[in-house]
C-alpha cells in the first residue's frame, strides 16, 4: 500500500515551515466542506529548498492575497480545495505570475506582513471557488472572528493537516499590535505553524492575514497577530490597478 500510494501518502504529511511566523490551526475542528470558497493552499520553492505551504484567500480573479513571509521563487495555487489528499487533482492550479510584497515588509519583525500574487491566467469561480470581500476603515471593529488552514492541529504534530480546519478566536486590545498595524489574539487556540497568509474573518469579510505566533518577553500565553487589512487597502488597490495596467 505505501508503495503504490506514495504520492498520497507524501502529500498527506508535507512537513511545514520551521518559523514561528508560519501558521497551524490549533484547538479547531474541521470546517464544513468548501463553506470557505475563497481559501486556498499555495505551494512555493525556491531553488535551493524544498517545497513549502502557505494559505492565502481569493480577492478576485486575478489576484491571492497572502502573507509576505511565503515569498518564494516560484508559487502554485491550489483553488476549491477541502480534503487535499483526495482532491488535489481535480482543484484548480493556477501559477502565479508575480509576487508584490508590501514595500514596508520587515521580515525581522514580521511588519506590514502582506503580499498580492497575480495569477498566470484567471481564476474560474464555481460554488468552490468565490472571493472574498475585503474590510474597510468603515467596518465595525471586530471583536470574534474565524482562521482556517490546513497547518498543523497540534503543536507536537510534525505534518500539515490533509483537511482544511478552522477555529474561532477572539482579538484582544494590545497596544504593541495597534502600533503595528495588526490585530491580535491570545491563548493556545489560533495559529503557529502552515496556516500563514490565510484570512482572519470577521463579519464574512477579511480583517486581516494570518502573519506570526510569539510569547511576550515576560512569559505568558501565546500572542497571535494578523496584519491588519484596513489599513492596507489603498496599497492593495494601487497594487492592483498598476499591475493590470502593466499587464
Amino acid at each position: 500500500m505505501f508503495t503504490c500510494c506514495k504520492l498520497a501518502i507524501l502529500m498527506l504529511v508535507l512537513t511545514l515551515d520551521g518559523q514561528v511566523s508560519a501558521g497551524r490551526i490549533v484547538g479547531g475542528h474541521e470546517a464544513v466542506p468548501h463553506s470557505r470558497p475563497y481559501m486556498m493552499l499555495i505551494r512555493r520553492q525556491n531553488k535551493t529548498s524544498q517545497e513549502k505551504w502557505c494559505g492565502g484567500f481569493l480577492l478576485n480573479e486575478d489576484f491571492v492575497m497572502t502573507a509576505a513571509h511565503c515569498i518564494a521563487e516560484t508559487y502554485e495555487v491550489f483553488l476549491g480545495l477541502h480534503d487535499f489528499s483526495k482532491e488535489r487533482k481535480t482543484a484548480q492550479r493556477i501559477p502565479v505570475e508575480q509576487a508584490f510584497p508590501h514595500n514596508d515588509y520587515k521580515p525581522d519583525a514580521l511588519i506590514h506582513d502582506v503580499m498580492l500574487l497575480k495569477l498566470q491566467s484567471k481564476a474560474i469561480f464555481s460554488d468552490n471557488v468565490k472571493p472574498i470581500a475585503l474590510a474597510s476603515q468603515d467596518d465595525p471593529v471586530p471583536k470574534t472572528c474565524q482562521i482556517a488552514g490546513w497547518g498543523r492541529t497540534n503543536r507536537s504534530d510534525q505534518y500539515m493537516s490533509p483537511k482544511l480546519m478552522e477555529a474561532n478566536v477572539t482579538l484582544t486590545d494590545n497596544k504593541k499590535c495597534e502600533l503595528e498595524n495588526a490585530y491580535c489574539s491570545e491563548g493556545d487556540v489560533g495559529q503557529g505553524k502552515g496556516d500563514s497568509g490565510g484570512p482572519l474573518v470577521c463579519y464574512g469579510k477579511a480583517y486581516g492575514v494570518v502573519s506570526s505566533t510569539f510569547t511576550p518577553n515576560s512569559g505568558g500565553p501565546y500572542i497571535h497577530r494578523f496584519a491588519k487589512i484596513p489599513d492596507y487597502r489603498k496599497w492593495i488597490t494601487s497594487t492592483i490597478r498598476k499591475a493590470l495596467r502593466s499587464s
